[in-house]
């Protein structure tokens, strides 16, 4: 006797807690007859309140809730063999749209040590669901987009590229032949940058396969004998974003042409090596060759376009140019140091 008013005080609670949730719930008894219902529930699935004590779960509404699975987990839950959580059912209205529900199921102490109930929770997922199946789709038709602006841009340069080798042709200015032959080189090291790039399925890019498959780009289209000529790469494990790949792509391209094109006069032999490093926020690019190296005085050269492109595109990475002798050859380093300010020393870049 002592223990019934306790028992009606926990159930008593129990039930006002349910009624005046904001969350649709059910308080179920257990052979699944509802014990109450909290308004939220019966605003949901427009189901009249003064209807749901006493009735069976499968009797609510018309029906719907009738659903095989769903009675046999609650019936499991207060066995003790198992517990539903985040349980997803598909629920079924006639006239209606179908609607996405979560489902959630404990068993709850009141008080009352004869009999097991239940808590049931609802959560409405069909807005989220639909979200989240246009976002999927989104990404799908951006994907398929991005692929075919890829492949646009690929034939777009493949058609410039022959374009400039034609004028080449028939131009009669060595000069002016020069120039379309760099014009030709620049344009076909970039639709390597964009070939590398378009095989990347995440918004980093791996340098060494990056950087190795670009010189050997540079190479096919630029060395003529391989036994005279050679380029070689050494990186470590760096991954960086796109955009940051492309920059150190295209330097890398302006100085291998540059090297190629004036370290190695009157068929000498000579190597390239591209090397990168770097550890935290800090990184190290360089490019050495082993060539007569850069003349001084009234024989240096003036600085090219190449040049520009090279301090642009290290300026945008936040990072310092040094220029040195390789004892033979030179090395062109470009460095990005996170404590260090940056500095350009002048160089001689075609």
């Amino acid at each position: 006797m002592p223990k019934t008013p306790t028992v009606h005080f926990e159930a008593a609670s129990t039930l006002a807690v349910v009624v005046s949730s904001n969350e649709p719930l059910l308080f179920l008894s257990d052979d699944q007859k509802v014990i109450a219902a909290s308004a939220s529930f019966c605003r949901a699935f427009e189901v009249d309140p003064a209807t749901v004590p006493g009735k069976r779960l499968s009797e609510l509404g018309n029906g719907e809730w009738a659903m095989p699975k769903l009675a046999s987990l609650l019936k499991a839950t207060v066995s003790g063999s198992a517990q539903i959580e985040a349980y997803e059912i598909d629920f079924k209205r006639p006239k209606q749209k179908t609607r996405n529900l979560v489902v959630n199921a404990r068993t709850l102490d009141d008080g009352d040590t004869d009999h097991i109930r239940l808590l049931l929770a609802v959560t409405d997922v069909t807005d989220a669901r639909a979200e989240a199946r246009l976002k999927d789709d989104l990404i799908r038709d951006k994907a398929i987009l991005l692929q075919e602006v890829q492949h646009r841009v690929a034939n777009s340069l493949q058609i410039i590229a022959s374009v400039l080798m034609q004028s080449a042709r028939r131009v009669q200015s060595e000069e002016a032949r020069g120039h379309l032959h760099n014009a030709h080189h620049r344009v076909m090291s970039i639709a390597a940058l964009q070939k590398q790039l378009s095989t990347s399925n995440s918004g980093t890019v791996e340098l060494r396969t990056y950087l190795t498959q670009l010189c050997q780009s540079l190479g096919a289209s630029m060395i003529a004998d391989p036994n005279r000529l050679s380029i070689q790469v050494t990186v470590d494990n760096s991954a960086v974003e796109a955009d940051v790949s492309v920059s150190l792509g295209l330097i890398v391209t302006e100085l291998v042409i540059n090297a190629l094109k004036h370290a190695f006069p009157d068929e000498r032999t000579g190597t390239i090596v591209i090397d990168y490093r770097s550890s935290g926020n800090d990184w190290a690019l360089s490019v050495t060759d082993n060539g007569i190296g850069i003349p001084a005085g009234n024989d240096a050269p003036k600085a090219g376009l190449g040049t520009g492109i090279v301090e642009a595109l290290a300026k945008n990475l936040k990072g310092g140019i040094q220029v040195s002798d390789a004892g033979p050859g030179t090395a062109v380093k470009i460095s990005h140091q996170e404590n260090a300010g940056v500095r350009t020393d002048s160089s001689t870049v075609a």
